[in-house]
């Protein structure tokens, strides 16, 4: 991928490696991480589904064993992200799996928190800007009205804000005109154009007999059962004309700004806590939120079962219907009609399929809208069973 980045940012990557290596322990015996992954690994074992473990050996070339140690690295790590940004709030600057799955990589801008960051199992890597000031860095850009610029994310591996855009001078225009430090910025034109997903026809569900779109999450709102899916997929008083959820009417949606939305189906229908995965099914028992560099997978009535990793929290994207923020950057594929469809990472629901670029021939890029923004919003609780 052809980027540019100024050179102040090489020299930080630089200086976060060799940290990071200076802090690693050779101590395997004792290794807080080790100790914690086999305990996440006892709880996973017999409830891991095997045409998952299947698809993941495809996905990330492993054994099942090594599955299962991704797995649960991946579960700490989870786990980790729930309490590390408020434990470090003032030097955090995000956590994320390593490439094989073998570390806890944290950003920090103070080197006092190594000792306590490996105690609780991660690598330590030291970086210049913490995740607030990356934060301000996103939020000073407002609302884009240049259809050159496709969105824009943090990349904490690299501690610096990414703007997606056709050319680099509409990347330029929109730096200079937030006033933010391009030091801090880095252009990424290879990018492609986003769209939501849509198609006409199909087997998932039907909205206004005229386009298909792909079955989220199930759940309830006091006593009324329903499910989660994207908020392109149906306006406030759509309905669903065919599909197994059918009948049944959107009972809120937003989009652009977000891409959610929740549909109400009968006292009838029968809910399950499980993803189709097209050749099994996958149990859904929590949304605990994924952290950067884990696997996740996919499910939509188009393309079926796909996996790959979480590329980045909060995208900003920019369809041509509007922006849409808050969503998560993943490198799983998907295509037309696999919107709403479910994303989920082990057990745990993380959210619905919105858009992206490319295909499942040759692969790309596809954003979700997380679960628990619409949970919380909406008094809804996920079914699991």
């Amino acid at each position: 991928m052809k980027r540019q980045r100024a050179l102040a940012i090489t020299a930080a990557s630089a200086i976060a490696t060799s940290f990071a290596l200076a802090l690693t322990s050779s101590a395997a015996s004792a290794d807080p991480l080790e100790l914690k992954a086999d305990e996440a690994r006892s709880d996973l074992l017999g409830s891991i589904d095997p045409a998952m473990v299947e698809e993941m050996s495809k996905t990330f070339d492993l054994t099942a064993t090594e599955v299962y140690d991704r797995l649960a690295v991946e579960a700490v790590a989870s786990d980790l992200l729930e309490d590390l940004p408020a434990e470090f709030s003032d030097s955090y600057a995000g956590l994320w799996v390593s490439e094989d799955a073998e570390e806890i990589m944290v950003a920090t801008t103070s080197a006092a928190d190594a000792d306590e960051l490996k105690t609780e199992g991660a690598t330590p890597v030291l970086v210049e800007n913490d995740l607030s000031e990356l934060k301000a860095v996103t939020e000073s850009f407002g609302e884009v009205r240049d259809t050159k610029v496709y969105g824009y994310y943090i990349d904490l591996e690299s501690n610096n804000v990414v703007i997606e855009a056709a050319e680099t001078a509409a990347a330029t225009d929109l730096v200079e005109a937030a006033g933010v430090d391009s030091d801090m910025i880095e252009i990424d034109t290879t990018a492609e154009a986003p769209e939501p997903y849509y198609v006409r026809g199909g087997d998932a569900y039907i909205v206004n007999n005229s386009w298909r779109c792909s079955v989220g999450f199930a759940v309830t709102r006091g006593s009324t059962k329903g499910f989660v899916t994207a908020g392109h997929c149906g306006s406030s008083g759509d309905s669903l004309t065919s599909g197994q959820a059918a009948p049944g009417t959107f009972q809120q949606s937003v989009f652009p700004g977000s891409d959610g939305a929740w549909v109400a189906v009968g006292s009838g229908e029968t809910l399950y806590n499980t993803v189709n995965m097209y050749n099994g099914s996958r149990s859904v028992y929590n949304s605990n939120r994924a952290a950067v560099g884990s696997s996740i997978c996919r499910s939509g009535s188009t393309t079926g079962w796909h996996c790959g990793t979480v590329q980045a929290f909060n995208q900003s994207v920019y369809y041509a219907e509007g922006a849409v923020h808050g969503l998560t950057r993943t490198s799983v594929c998907a295509e037309p009609g696999d919107s709403g469809g479910s994303f989920i990472t082990g057990n745990s629901a993380q959210g619905v399929t919105s858009g992206g670029s490319g295909n499942c021939s040759w692969g790309g890029t596809t954003y979700f809208q997380p679960i628990n923004p619409m949970l919380n919003a909406w008094g809804l609780t996920l079914y699991t069973g």
